[in-house]
This record gives structure tokens, C-alpha cells and sequence, in this order.
């Protein structure tokens, strides 16, 4: 029975849903992994988003709360607001009190990926707050660690990413993911897929 993979995402610009594009592939590159893509619902309406500039959503699936119980592994990507993930995916988070009542999450691996504007704008505290709500649910987070390798000390060049995950640099949204980046993100999802499918084995 093949492992199912998750990948959910918010991107308003479309930096964090190039990442998930990447994360998919490598996941998908798993032998027995089945990956599904999704981006969590919009809470701003159209005039709003027209006046960010924002582009208009791709025909990724809207997900629901509840579908989050089908999957045997979730990875979750956002952008940054202020230091941690956007207010869209936060409020995703705060429609799942059901699944919370009932440990429907609980035991279920885990990971995050992330843009930020800056290089100070929360590669790193973004991700780790946004370790509270796993918590909160009892998920196992897997983070990549330096699983990536060498690639990580690179000093040459600037790259997204962390030990918590792969990430991108939007700087004022016309920068997008360099090839180190998606190179990040298509490890992190094989390396995430390869755990998920270790848990299930072992819970069998």
C-alpha cells in the first residue's frame, strides 16, 4: 500500500510554490511514495490581493482541514510575515480543532519549508515557530538536519534554507529560487518521503 505524502502549501507570490513543485519531485523519486499537492485556502479577497499585486492562484486543489487525517505525512510550506508564517496558513492551522480533538494527526511525521524576503526575515524563527502547531498535534517533526551536505556551508552565493527545511529568498519578489534552492527542496523531499515511509513500515 503506497505511502501518501502531502504537500501543502500557501504561496501568494508563487516563490513557495515553486519550492513545492521541488519537494514533490524528489518525494515522488521515493519507490512506493504517492505525493498529492495542495494549497490551503485564501483569506483575503480579490481587491485586496489585486492591490498586493498578487497573481492569480494556480489550479493546485483547495485543501480542507479534514483531509489532512488521509495522509501518512504532511510537508508545509508558507512565506513569512513578519518573522513567521503568513496568516493564511496560521488560520488553516486554527480550523483543524477537530482533528486536534480527535489525535487524528498525532504520531504522523511532519516538515516545513518557507521564503523570506530578507536574509534576516526568518529562515530560521519561521520554521521554528511554526513548530508549535506540530507540537500541539503531536506530529513528528523531521527536520532535513545537514542531510543536504556540503551545499549547506556554501558561502559563495546567497541561499535559502536551514537544518529545518529548504527555503527561498523573494528579496522584493523578483528574485526566485536559485538551483542550490530547489536542489535543497527536491533532497528535502525524498529525504522527508524516505522517513515517511520507514514510520509506516514499522507501525505495519
Amino acid at each position: 500500500m503506497a505511502v501518501k505524502v502531502y504537500v501543502v502549501y500557501y504561496s501568494m507570490y508563487g516563490h513557495v510554490a515553486k519550492l513545492a513543485d521541488e519537494i514533490k519531485k524528489g518525494a515522488s523519486s521515493v519507490e512506493g511514495v504517492e505525493v498529492k499537492v495542495w494549497q490551503v485556502p485564501e483569506i483575503l479577497n480579490e481587491e485586496v490581493l489585486g492591490k498586493m499585486g498578487a497573481p492569480p492562484k494556480t489550479d493546485v486543489p483547495v485543501i480542507s482541514p479534514q483531509e489532512l487525517a488521509e495522509a501518512d505525512g504532511v510537508l508545509f510550506g508558507f512565506p513569512t510575515r513578519f518573522g513567521m508564517m503568513a496568516a493564511q496558513m496560521k488560520a488553516f492551522f486554527d480550523a483543524t480543532g477537530g482533528l486536534w480533538r480527535e489525535q487524528s494527526l498525532a504520531g504522523k511525521p511532519a516538515g516545513v519549508f518557507f521564503s523570506t524576503g530578507t536574509q534576516g526575515g526568518g529562515q530560521e524563527t519561521t520554521p521554528l515557530t511554526a513548530v508549535t502547531q506540530l507540537t500541539h498535534h503531536g506530529m513528528v517533526f523531521v527536520p532535513v538536519g545537514y542531510t543536504f551536505g556540503a551545499k549547506m556551508f556554501d558561502m559563495d552565493k546567497v541561499q535559502g534554507g536551514s537544518p529545518y527545511g529548504a527555503g527561498t529568498f523573494a528579496g522584493d519578489g523578483s528574485r526566485w529560487p536559485s538551483e542550490m534552492e530547489l536542489e535543497h527542496a527536491f533532497h528535502q523531499g525524498k529525504y522527508f518521503a524516505g522517513i515517511a515511509k520507514k514510520l509506516k513500515g514499522s507501525s505495519a
